[in-house]
């Protein structure tokens, strides 16, 4: 936990993760690039290919499960650099990454469907970005008064943390709560794509309005509460009491288009081909696919007893 946040707010987030029904939301790029970074690269499957990315994801989960034994969780994967939704309104969104290498490639495979062996709802899109899988998921279980926990590093998926919700970073075991979002960001969960598509992002090469930071930002939408009310209200940003604020008012002015593209971009794009029936994220595993992974990923006996065992404990106590 952040060392300026006072013990208040990290008695809330604590209360947030205490709830054992809690769907979970997993980012898992974030952890496959992880054990790619982190795992020797020297380490191979049976066929000779690279598995430290594989291995370290699946090393991941078991950390992850072992820890919390979900009763409802999903694995989100991303797919579309380059081809999403959001490349074909802004075509330079996030030009700046490079494409992963094809080992790499490979090993997100096998990642998927170790998820999907073990018996969790594995989802990626063509179009959409794990993050709308995740944010339209939390947006169901919160209709049907169900908690979320999402697991990531990346601050935008803060942006679909409700009351009772949770974010957890997992590497750096460090939650927090809608409370927390807002003490660390200066803006409530809801206004964090409005946030961004002020300040632009540099991660994914969103465009934002020069001079306008988040600091400024935050003051922006604490005012007037959200981009459409702001953008109405232009000529009142002067009389606001912060240094710069004629200048501020000038630039939203100009940059009026950009700031509507950046929110395109920076929000949800829905995702309406999700199962809304929650009973279906449960872990179901699949005997038959566990033993080919296990077999391609070179698992000895103790490391097979492992998971069977792990997996017996989890589905045998929903």
């Amino acid at each position: 936990m952040p060392a300026h946040l006072p013990a208040f707010f990290m008695k809330t987030a604590v209360a947030a993760r205490s709830n054992p029904d809690a769907l979970y939301l997993i980012d898992s790029s974030i952890y496959v690039f992880r054990g790619w970074h982190s795992m020797p690269a020297s380490i191979t499957d049976a066929g000779g290919e690279p598995a430290n990315a594989t291995l370290g994801f699946v090393e991941f989960l078991y950390q992850l499960l072992s820890r919390r034994s979900p009763k409802l969780i999903a694995c989100a994967f991303d797919e579309s650099l380059g081809t999403s939704a959001r490349n074909e309104i802004y075509p330079d969104y996030k030009a700046n990454r490079t494409p992963a290498p094809d080992d790499l490639k490979y090993q997100f495979q096998w990642c998927k469907r170790f998820s999907e062996a073990i018996g969790i709802t594995t989802l990626a899109s063509g179009k959409l970005e794990a993050d709308d899988i995740i944010g339209s998921l939390a947006g169901i279980a919160q209709l049907q008064k169900t908690n979320v926990i999402i697991v990531s590093a990346d601050k935008d998926l803060c942006q679909f943390i409700s009351d009772g919700d949770a974010i957890w970073d997992f590497t750096r075991d460090t939650w927090m709560d809608a409370r927390l979002i807002e003490k660390r960001f200066g803006v409530r969960p809801h206004q964090i794509a409005d946030s961004l598509a002020l300040s632009g992002d540099k991660v994914d090469n969103i465009p934002g309005v020069p001079g306008v930071g988040t600091a400024t930002a935050a003051r922006l939408l604490i005012k007037w509460g959200n981009l459409t009310a702001l953008l109405d209200n232009t000529d009142k940003v002067p009389t606001m009491k912060f240094r710069g604020a004629s200048r501020v008012a000038e630039l939203l002015e100009s940059h009026a288009d950009t700031i509507r593209l950046a929110r395109q971009l920076t929000g949800l794009i829905p995702d309406t081909s999700l199962d809304s029936d929650l009973s279906g994220y449960t872990i179901t595993p699949d005997d038959d696919a566990l033993k080919t992974v296990f077999d391609q990923l070179g698992f000895g006996e103790r490391r097979r007893i492992q998971w069977q065992t792990l997996l017996e404990k989890i589905t045998t106590s929903v």
